[in-house]
């Protein structure tokens, strides 16, 4: 556990660091591309969202941000979205089974079918997660994995009923996808690469805008492809793991572009989000015994660190001075806790 971080929204003056950090993620990663005209346009629209006053659910975008404050140095990175599929569809591919009889051949035949699908639309999401290599220990991971449960419970109105991560999909050394290649590759005439490149600053809007309507029989795919599906990069297996633990589950949904697995939950059963509990700040002292993930703040003054507290009284707690610095918060201030 390393109490000097904590999670709070991005700022314009952290667009070098994100610049920084999205050149060290090494392609794939949809959400944080090395663009410097998204990047910045994502923290001016993640201004807009933190600033608007209007309690409702809408096509927002939250960037947080992993920060020392101590040593002034930013490690890690996260994203919320209020909606998706609101400006533009939101598809994914389902995976189906069609089961055939044949009485000729006194034979069942059970096809897997690839079907473009808009069931998700509305939902949020959580995604753009990336450590800096240098802090991948300490639990830092988990913290900005769970500073975002936090920060929607504690802004509940403004998200949906269901909440979905998208991981990407298994790349081989050269940075091709295998179910690219074999699917949308064909129609496009680009290498996952350049498709990857243009999808991060355009989205996939054109491929599902080109990409044939109709099931696809994944019989007919390579075994390379039919390997992959549904399968995360090995470097977001950990991410998996984060997100099962919270509740989320695959239910079949991959993405369109790399094959990636779409895991969903329902947005009160979320674990972090159904297990923390709030607590008025009764006293600053050292000694708690209870190892806490706490949050604390709305929108702009959202922060979120690790804690130690103790119990005091029904809804009053004890929260260590290191913490209760990064949050911002005093004696009478409320903030929301969840064991680690």
């Amino acid at each position: 556990m390393n109490p000097s971080f904590r999670v709070r929204p991005a700022r314009g003056e952290d667009f070098a660091a994100v610049y920084e950090m999205a050149k060290l993620t090494g392609g794939g990663f949809t959400n944080l591309p090395a663009d410097k005209a998204t990047l910045a346009g994502k923290i001016a629209m993640s201004d807009e969202s933190f600033a608007r006053d209007e309690e409702e659910q809408r096509g927002d975008l939250y960037l947080f941000m992993l920060e020392d404050p101590d040593r002034k140095i930013i490690r890690g990175t996260c994203q919320v979205f209020g909606a998706v599929g609101l400006d533009r569809q939101f598809y994914s591919y389902r995976m189906s089974t069609l089961t055939q009889h044949s009485q000729e051949l006194g034979k069942t035949f059970r096809n897997e079918t690839l079907n473009l699908s808009t069931d998700l639309e509305g939902s949020s999401e959580v995604g753009g997660l990336f450590l800096h290599p240098h802090e991948r220990a300490g639990g830092l991971g988990l913290l900005l994995a769970r500073s975002r449960y936090l920060f929607i419970r504690a802004h509940r109105q403004r998200f949906g009923d269901c909440v979905l991560a998208e991981l990407r999909g298994v790349m081989d050394e050269s940075g091709n996808s295998p179910f690219w290649d074999a699917l949308a590759g064909r129609f496009f005439g680009l290498s996952f690469p350049e498709a990857d490149a243009f999808n991060a600053v355009h989205g996939t809007q054109f491929i599902a805008d080109l990409m044939p309507k109709t099931p696809i029989y994944t019989a007919m795919l390579p075994d390379t492809a039919r390997a992959v599906l549904g399968h995360p990069h090995p470097t977001g297996r950990a991410a998996l793991r984060m997100l099962e633990g919270e509740g989320f589950k695959f239910d079949r949904y991959i993405d369109i572009f790399d094959g990636g697995p779409t895991v969903t939950a329902s947005t009160d059963q979320i674990q972090t989000i159904r297990m923390a509990r709030d607590f008025t700040v009764t006293a600053i002292e050292e000694g708690g015994s209870h190892q806490v993930i706490a949050a604390a703040g709305r929108l702009k003054e959202f922060a979120a660190c690790y804690a130690s507290i103790r119990h005091n009284g029904p809804d009053g707690a004890v929260i260590d001075p290191p913490a209760a610095d990064l949050l911002g918060i005093g004696v009478g201030d409320r903030f929301a806790a969840v064991a680690r």
